[in-house]
């Protein structure tokens, strides 16, 4: 089996996170400026298998679609037309920030290291790919 990867896209920067081979456990992988993720993404896939991206799809919480979608919607056309072999699909991503910083939380990291924004959009990475994986169960 391949990895599947995640991303959560941001205006700014962008978290990663990845499944083992196996696809059973999801795990933050990087966080990387927004503007070089796709060359970042083309570098990776070409050194690990790849079987498929989830993109965090943003939402506001009524639904109704984020003003971050645009982007997201131009950086998936990209990907497509240039990499049509590796399916980029979209996942609903609302509330993946909360859960980060509860995580956060939960996990003890004290005020400091909750501030650190790059690594909540991992985290966020990591939650959008744990939701994908329990969504195909």
């Amino acid at each position: 089996m391949a990895r599947i990867l995640s991303i959560d896209y941001g205006r700014k920067r962008t978290g990663i996170a990845v499944t083992d081979p196996l696809q059973i456990i999801a795990g933050g992988l990087a966080t990387v400026s927004t503007s070089e993720l796709f060359d970042w993404l083309q570098q990776y896939v070409s050194r690990e298998e790849v079987e498929r991206i989830v993109i965090g799809e943003p939402r506001q919480p009524n639904g109704q679609p984020s003003e971050n979608l645009q982007r997201v919607q131009q950086f998936v056309n990209r990907w497509r037309k240039a990499h049509p072999e590796l399916p980029i699909d979209y996942y609903d991503e609302r509330f993946t920030s909360v859960l980060a910083h509860q995580a956060m939380l939960d996990g003890g990291l004290r005020k400091k290291a909750r501030q650190d924004k790059a690594l909540v959009d991992e985290i966020s990475a990591t939650i959008i790919l744990e939701d994908y994986l329990r969504s195909r169960k």
